[in-house]
């Protein structure tokens, strides 16, 4: 796991000089555009809203001894709670929409590492990306809003509930985070639930990749301009080595038989 999740962060060296040298840039523009706005909105709602969920966490606290620690609790529970739903929300929301934008860049990556013009892939259209796109993203908002909730409850453990919370927190958005990159190179090669299938044998690879990703969005306002290009090109760079290693890019993309084993 440790190793797969170093080779999914060492995936992201180089990425720029590859985007630069097959001149993707282009592609990435109105993505940037959907990251930007989708930034922003999330951004100002979530800063309006923390403040509100404290003090409605608050309210379970019937007693008069300890509310005003409690209170304080709350405060720190209820912002952690927005940021945490909110990045959830920004990623999910700019990977749906962004598929049919970003599989003919991951295609193109596949094609300069292959050396071939025509693998015996699916062929999907513009529409049919983006339902998978929005599909892929809800089921993995679902599973990541799941497990997100119970590992706050952590935030009322003492001293090291807090610490112990975020990690997990960070760990899960980056495991989906890298889910959504990789799905837009697999997407050509396997149905959905083999997709799943090959993501979860190579989960940390994922969170190696989402790892960055996430790291990117705390950077001011650049972050959100660079995390889909680069995240996207060093997921491509991996999933398409891994499915070189697995002898899976030119068979039947609902034949899986092998991962299973």
């Amino acid at each position: 796991m440790i190793q797969n999740i170093l080779k999914g962060i060492q995936a992201y060296i180089g990425t720029i000089a590859l985007i630069s040298k097959l001149k993707l840039w282009k592609f990435f523009a109105i993505p940037i555009l959907i990251s930007i706005v989708t930034a922003t909105i999330i951004g100002f709602s979530a800063y309006g809203l923390s403040d509100n969920m404290g003090r409605l966490i608050a309210k379970v606290w019937f007693w008069e001894w300890g509310k005003e620690t409690f209170t304080t609790i709350s405060t720190v529970i209820g912002a952690i709670l927005i940021i945490a739903v909110g990045l959830i929300l920004y990623k999910h929301i700019i990977m749906a929409l962004s598929a049919p934008f970003m599989s003919p860049v991951s295609e193109k990556i596949e094609r300069h590492l292959t050396g071939v013009d025509q693998h015996s892939h699916r062929n999907t259209t513009f529409q049919e990306q983006l339902w998978r796109g929005i599909r892929i993203n809800l089921r993995n908002l679902g599973k990541e809003l799941l497990i997100t909730l119970p590992i706050l409850l952590l935030n009322f453990i003492p001293l090291i509930g807090n610490i112990t919370s975020t990690a997990l927190l960070f760990l899960v958005q980056a495991y989906y985070a890298g889910f959504g990159n990789m799905d837009y190179t697999l997407e050509r090669h396997f149905n959905y639930r083999d997709s799943v299938q090959f993501v979860r044998k190579y989960r940390g690879v994922a969170i190696g990749n989402g790892i960055v990703f996430m790291l990117f969005l705390f950077i001011p306002l650049i972050g959100v301009i660079i995390v889909l290009p680069l995240s996207v090109t060093a997921a491509t760079l991996k999933t398409v080595n891994l499915l070189k290693d697995e002898n899976l890019l030119n068979q039947n993309p609902s034949s899986l038989e092998n991962l299973k084993a």
